[in-house]
């Protein structure tokens, strides 16, 4: 893997640094279909044997299944060889749910939990789970509608733990740009994972959110770059935010696949790079539900990319003229 992938950079002011690309886990909790263990852990060791050395999880992905998945693969290895980072805010309880969204027969699902209490009880959780003692850094999980409880209630909780050590930084991970713009002015956190919003579709950030990042020192996890796999491979039924793509959302990438293959570079490629390229942005997490798919993400990832295909996508207005884009030819 090139080295400036693997190059650690800083997470704010926690003193946590993280590689520029991740392993995310929400895929081996068993969405959209089902991942054995086996496929699961033999996925995180692919992305180990790689150079992978930062991984993302969360109670919710699998409803505990992908945090198992990845103690398992990480069991032996150097704690401090690699960063870890895990979510709280969705709270374990016995007996499945009634839509399964995550696939494989789960005995569990997770409810919201906002509490001081929850929060702290759900880390806790998660530690045993992970057995690989602290994380990292702990991300609020999807708060899209309780704002108010979070500052209240988990915030000044999990302001207190990371003060104490319990973890190193504090995040919020969610896909709304307007309520980490408002959580940015109104809180201090070390770390936003967004995810599904600074993609090839949609670079909103540039108004608000990537400007306050910078001016508050949290750095910007990027996920979802591929927008549920549309921007894969765009097709009717593709989806689009775990729902089927609109036709005007359809169209556009489906515009900017024909710009990509007039340059020969594959779709997925485009997504993974164009995202990295914003200064503002310290890593992203690909998603992988089998080694051949690390294999294919690390592919895509240092893909030569002429510069002419980010002056076409804006030329054409599929691409914001003020996004940044990787210095390549």
């Amino acid at each position: 893997m090139k080295p400036h992938l693997i190059e650690p950079r800083p997470v704010g002011n926690s003193g946590v640094s993280i590689a520029r690309l991740g392993l995310g886990t929400a895929a081996l909790g068993g969405w959209p279909e089902a991942v054995s263990a086996e496929t699961g852990v033999a996925t995180i060791q692919r992305a180990w044997d790689q150079g992978i050395r930062y991984f993302d999880t969360a109670p919710f992905y699998g409803y505990g299944q992908a945090e198992r998945y990845l103690a398992a693969a990480l069991a032996g290895k150097p704690r401090s060889a690699f960063q870890c980072s895990t979510k709280t805010g969705r709270r374990l309880v016995d007996g499945p749910e009634e839509f399964e969204f995550f696939k494989g027969g789960h005995s569990s699902h997770a409810e919201f939990d906002f509490s001081a209490a929850g929060v702290a009880a759900t880390i806790q959780e998660s530690r045993e789970r992970l057995e690989v003692g602290a994380p990292d850094i702990v991300y609020i999980h999807d708060p899209n509608w309780n704002h108010e409880d979070v500052l209240r209630e988990s915030y000044p909780k999990l302001r207190a733990m990371r003060d104490a050590g319990q973890f190193a930084a504090l995040g919020i991970g969610m896909n709304s740009v307007e309520h980490l713009c408002r959580f940015a002015q109104e809180a201090d956190f070390d770390v936003f994972m967004l995810a599904g919003r600074y993609t090839l579709l949609e670079q909103t950030p540039l108004d608000e959110l990537f400007p306050l990042a910078t001016q508050r020192n949290i750095a910007i996890v990027a996920a979802g770059v591929f927008n549920s796999g549309l921007l894969v491979d765009p097709k009717p039924g593709a989806t689009y935010d775990y729902r089927p793509a609109s036709d005007e959302v359809l169209g556009k990438a489906t515009a900017i696949a024909a710009v990509c293959r007039n340059f020969e570079v594959p779709l997925r490629a485009a997504a993974l790079q164009f995202t990295l390229a914003h200064p503002a942005v310290t890593s992203a997490v690909m998603g992988a539900r089998s080694p051949a798919e690390v294999d294919d993400t690390l592919a895509m990832v240092q893909y030569p990319i002429p510069g002419g295909l980010w002056t076409e996508l804006k030329l054409q207005g599929l691409l914001r003229e003020d996004s940044p884009v990787p210095e390549q030819g």
